[in-house]
């Protein structure tokens, strides 16, 4: 991943935003270390299109509270993540796990769910077991493209999906199919899993770069959901393409939301 190695900073992806109308991002953490959440925020204060984080503090940790309530100072820090992919399938059940989240929930912050489709089941448990915490499905749980594996992905996303506090984000899917060698239509046999079952109101476009860059350029993967939208309303383009981040992270206040003002 040699194209991985190097710096991966705003100023390197400033021209791509601009070529492709992006007006700003939500700036997710990579590495378990509140160091880089930190590190975030201070890219954030010098590098405007940056308009939120999504940052990291140990959600197993005793003094979790403590930590949440330390980074609440940060206006900019509009959710948190963990790299559950990296974890033992039952890492969602955990007890101290879920005393975190129970902790974040006192806040008006979502959290990210980055996972493989063998831990939806946990993931599912997890949204059912909070209802009124807002999560952020990434990068679709990862389904496996490259194999052609859709069917207990989809069973189990259909599921997931009837909680109305986790929306999904568009991202990430490049990776999860032939690197160099993929075709438009190895994916929407998955955008249509994710479009007809949580709806564009419930859809958040997403790059992943730069890990994205192992398998394609920006520009082909916005393109390609431009292409597959082509014919959705206005609104539902508007929302997908940003509309809902503002909303999910916080960035605008709607009124009469079904979670209250965000």
């Amino acid at each position: 991943m040699k194209i991985l190695q190097k710096d991966h900073l705003p100023e390197h992806v400033t021209q791509t935003f601009e070529r492709n109308g992006i007006d700003g991002c939500i700036a997710v953490q990579a590495h378990t270390s509140e160091f880089e959440t930190r590190f975030l925020v201070e890219l954030a204060k010098t590098h405007p299109l940056i308009n939120g984080v999504v940052g990291w503090v140990d959600f197993t940790a005793s003094n979790v509270s403590e930590r949440l309530e330390h980074f609440a100072a940060h206006s900019i820090i509009k959710g948190y993540r963990h790299i559950i992919q990296s974890e033992p399938d039952d890492f969602m059940y955990r007890a101290d796990f879920r005393k975190g989240i129970e902790a974040l929930n006192v806040y008006p912050y979502s959290f990210d769910i980055l996972i493989y489709p063998k831990q939806l089941e946990a993931a599912i448990d997890l949204v059912k077991s909070f209802p009124q915490q807002i999560f952020v499905l990434d990068h679709c749980a990862k389904p496996l493209i490259r194999k052609k594996e859709i069917e207990g992905w989809k069973k189990q996303i259909i599921q997931l999906s009837q909680f109305p506090n986790i929306y999904c984000k568009l991202s990430g899917l490049f990776t999860e199919a032939n690197w160099k060698s993929w075709s438009a239509g190895d994916f929407y046999p998955y955008l249509d899993v994710v479009f007809e079952n949580f709806g564009a109101e419930r859809l958040l476009f997403g790059s992943d770069w730069p890990v994205m860059l192992l398998s394609g350029m920006y520009v082909q993967w916005k393109s390609l959901l431009e292409k597959y939208m082509q014919h959705f309303i206005p609104d539902d383009r508007e929302a997908v393409f940003g509309g809902n981040a503002q909303r999910v992270y916080g960035l605008i206040k709607y009124q009469n939301d079904e979670f209250g003002d965000m």
